[in-house]
């Protein structure tokens, strides 16, 4: 599958397909931690998880410290959770977050 980035499976061989949720889950994971420290996904990464059948795996990820895995859930209109990363107070009232 052109769109499961190998790089985010450097302890293993990066699966062929994601058939369960746990393993869809797991995907959701790296990728999530990748993309908070600034790897980005490839755009077909973005189209697959974005699609509905995504859902119930991104409800189960569960990642409350991730930003990427909050903009996951408003992606599914799943309701907000609580997060619990850090929020810097040198842009948290940057009055220009609205446009971003």
């Amino acid at each position: 599958m052109s769109w499961i980035d190998g790089a985010l499976y450097p302890d293993t061989d990066p699966p062929e397909t994601l058939e369960t949720l746990a393993d869809r889950v797991d995907f959701l994971a790296r990728l999530c931690a990748a993309w908070d420290f600034g790897v980005l996904p490839y755009p077909e990464t973005v189209a697959e998880i974005r699609r509905p059948d995504w859902r119930e795996a991104v409800d189960a990820c569960r990642l409350l410290t991730s930003p990427a895995y909050h903009l996951l859930r408003a992606w599914h209109d799943l309701e907000p959770l609580p997060y619990l990363g850090a929020r810097l107070a040198y842009i948290w009232e940057d009055p220009n977050l609205e446009y971003i």
